[in-house]
């Protein structure tokens, strides 16, 4: 089984920064996409940036220049590293990866539990 445990969130003011971290564990071959997901209350979840395996990286519009996606292939982690914080930026941060456990399994999708991001004054 493969385990995403996020860590990092917290409360900031506004133009503040963090950085969320997110290791993968468990029996895992190779980790393809890897990306960072937020909900805010109310709102359905949203894609917020990519990293492929080959260190290409995608970013939402609402974040691009202000987050950084970042990822250590020997520690199985992604991290994104979020600047000039606004209040709009706070949510709930998911991390998830599509995993392959074996040479020539399927890809799987895995989830992290959550990390709550407040930004207020």
């Amino acid at each position: 089984q493969v385990q995403l445990v996020e860590s990092g969130g917290g409360l900031v003011q506004p133009g503040g920064s963090l950085r969320l971290s997110c290791a993968a564990s468990g029996s895992i071959f190779s980790i393809n996409v890897m990306r960072w997901y937020r909900q805010a209350p109310g709102k359905q979840r949203e894609l917020v940036a990519t990293i492929t395996s080959g260190n290409s990286t995608d970013y939402a519009d609402s974040v691009k220049g202000r987050f950084t996606i970042s990822r250590d292939n020997a520690k199985n982690t992604v991290y994104l590293q979020m600047n000039s914080l606004k209040p709009e930026d706070t949510a709930v941060y998911y991390c998830n990866a599509i995993v392959r456990l074996w040479v020539g399994s399927p890809p799987r999708n895995y989830w992290g539990q959550g990390t709550q991001v407040t930004v207020s004054s």
